[in-house]
Parts: C-alpha cells; structure tokens; sequence
C-alpha cells in the first residue's frame, strides 16, 4: 500500500506540474509541492527542474526536519515551508507553492485580496493573507505564514508567490487555481469600475455551506471579520522555542540515506483523490443557483 500509494503520488506531481507550466503559473524551474506520505516522510519535487516536464522518478524523500533520505535529484531548499506547515498543521496532507501571476500581483502591490465578492472563492479559499517577505529557502521564509497558518488554506508570500495546502495534491492544486482565477476576475472588474460586495446574510449562507462540508472558515468563529481586507493573525500560534525549525541557518541535507518505506498509519479504502464532499458542495451550490 505504501508504495502504491507513493507512486499515485509522484504521477499526480506530474500532471500537476504540466497543469501549472501550460497555465503560466511557473516558469523556468519555478515551484515545488509535497505531499506526507507518513507521519515522518514526505514525497517532493526537487530542485532545479521545470514543473512542466518531470517525471515519478524524479522525487524525493525528506523527513520532517528537512533530511533528504530518497530520490537521485537535490532536494529543494523552500521545502522548510512545507515541512513548517506539517508540523503546525497535522490534518494537511498536500503543500502547493508558485507563481500565479494575477495572484502574486497581490503580493507585490501589498494589495489585500477582497473578501465577500465571488461565492466560490468565498467557499474555497477563504480569507488570503500576505506573508511579509523574507529570503526564500530559510527558517525566516518558513516561519513567515505562522500568525496565519493555523486558520488558512492559502498564502500569498509578499514579492515572492503563493501557498496552498489540501487534503490531496488535486485539492491543493484546484484551491491554487481558484486563487488565480479570482484574482484575475477581481482585476477585470476593478477595470469596469465598483466591486460589488455580497452582503452579510449571503456570506453567512456561503460560511454555513462551508461548515457542513467540513471546511472550517476563521471568520465563522473568531475575530476576523466577515467582509472587508483585514486577516488577523491567528491568537497564540506560535510560540518560539518549542520547535527545532528555530535553527535558522540549519542545511538542508542534500546526500539521500537508505530508509525502508514503512507503510502508511491509515489504510486507504477508496482512491487518494475521491472527494465526494466536494462533489455533494458542488451539487448544493449549483441546485441554490438553480442550474441543478
């Protein structure tokens, strides 16, 4: 099972990876994803490769504390975002980081992304915070979406590019997608003149429908308000100290060590990328549209 499902793996980082190059999303070598196989071993693109054109051999192994322990190709140096995010995050299986140009646009303007205006970004990504900028590759650069990375599934990294986490690496990649596509609506609309906003009993609707698919949202039971710019970061997330990412200038280890695949903690009874609460989300917001 282990093996089965780490080669359903490395194909989808494939496909995934010819998506986001045909998109536009990255160029040259850009971008890196990863997904936790285990508790301790994550699958990864590596280094210095275009995303457009790899191959299942190409990835590699890490551990959690940034190791490279498979895989013939270097391992990335921004994988310490990844690795932050699954060790903050133990629900996340799934990291996507590039360069979708519309979005990142956001993040080099320091623009917030607007909330309450398209019902599907309002249900798939929620609020988006920016990330303050730091050198890509450190613990720094890592550590930069902790006020928010308890609460949110998608970063954008200031002057650099964006983040999304998913249960799958076509979760990851399609809450990716959506981010692009709304930011790019939001820059055609803006050109025709006023975004008009949904109001505050429309967007409880949107957030009562997220809640029952399972999605939780930070505004439907914290401080963060429903509409408007602002992101709060999260309450007491992140407390120095208590990790090891606090080394700052640790290598990543490049040379890969033998390390047997143990097998997966939870067995899989149905295919890694069935997800039929999106399905049935999907259903209900085309038959409220009434389209179903």
């Amino acid at each position: 099972m282990a093996d089965s499902l780490q080669m359903e793996v490395r194909k989808a980082f494939c496909e995934i990876g010819r998506r986001i190059w045909q998109k536009d999303y990255v160029a040259s070598n850009d971008g890196n994803f990863s997904y936790r196989l285990e508790e301790n071993l994550v699958v990864a693109t590596p280094t210095m490769i275009s995303k457009g054109f790899m191959q299942p051999e190409d990835m590699v192994l890490v551990d959690l504390e940034g190791n490279q322990v498979g895989g013939h190709r270097r391992l990335t140096s921004e994988i310490r975002m990844h690795l932050f995010i699954y060790r903050e995050r133990p629900e996340v299986r799934c990291v996507v980081h590039a360069h979708p140009p519309h979005a990142v646009a956001f993040a080099i303007a320091r623009k917030p992304v607007p909330r309450c205006v398209l019902a599907e970004a309002e249900v798939n990504l929620g609020p988006v915070p920016i990330a303050p900028y730091a050198t890509t590759g450190t613990w720094e650069f890592a550590r930069s979406i902790a006020p928010w990375v308890k609460n949110h599934d998608a970063f954008l990294l200031a002057s650099h590019g964006a983040v999304v986490v998913g249960h799958d690496p076509f979760d990851a990649f399609y809450r990716l997608e959506t981010l692009e596509q709304y930011a790019r609506i939001l820059m055609l609309a803006m050109q025709l003149g006023e975004v008009n906003t949904l109001d505050l009993a429309a967007m409880e609707d949107l957030l009562r429908l997220k809640e029952r698919i399972g999605s939780a949202d930070p505004r439907r039971h914290g401080d963060t308000p429903v509409c408007g710019n602002e992101v709060r970061p999260t309450p007491a997330v992140w407390q120095p100290g208590k990790m090891s990412f606090e080394r700052t200038d640790a290598p990543i280890t490049d040379a890969p060590k033998a390390s047997p695949l143990a097998p997966p903690q939870e067995a899989r009874e149905r295919n890694l990328f069935a997800r039929p609460d999106i399905e049935e989300a999907t259903r209900e917001t085309l038959r409220r549209l009434g389209i179903e």
